[in-house]
């Protein structure tokens, strides 16, 4: 089982930037593939981006390309997410998740571990 803890996040103007992590427990957090979701108030959860269990691999969605970057620093057991040029439409709870299914899934029905999310403000 792995539990997550999300942190960094936080209130910051249109073009801030923001850093969230998120730290895993239990010894076999290398054998999952996490990933980041939002969810806008009236929203669904949508993917955000991720990164292959060897970090080699990365996937973006469209909205966030060229701003966000994803990394794991697997000596902390930790997933970071750099947010950049951040937007007023960036605005959202930030969840971390973990899967074991082939790929970067963008679903979130196909990540079985979660965290309690952090919350992200950008005002304009």
């Amino acid at each position: 089982q792995v539990q997550l803890v999300e942190s960094g996040g936080g209130s910051v103007e249109a073009g801030g930037s923001l850093r969230l992590s998120c730290a895993a427990s239990g010894p076999t957090f290398r054998t999952y593939t996490m990933g980041w979701f939002r969810q806008a108030p009236g929203n669904e959860r949508e993917f955000v981006a991720g990164i292959s269990k060897t970090g080699s691999t990365t996937s973006f969605a469209d909205a966030v390309k060229g701003r966000f970057t994803i990394s794991v620093d697997n000596s902390k057991n930790t997933v970071y997410l750099q947010m950049n040029t951040l937007k007023p439409e960036d605005s959202a709870v930030y969840y971390c998740a973990a899967t074991r299914h082939f790929g970067i899934p963008t679903s979130s029905s196909l990540y079985i571990y979660w965290g309690q999310g952090t919350q992200v403000a950008v005002s304009s």
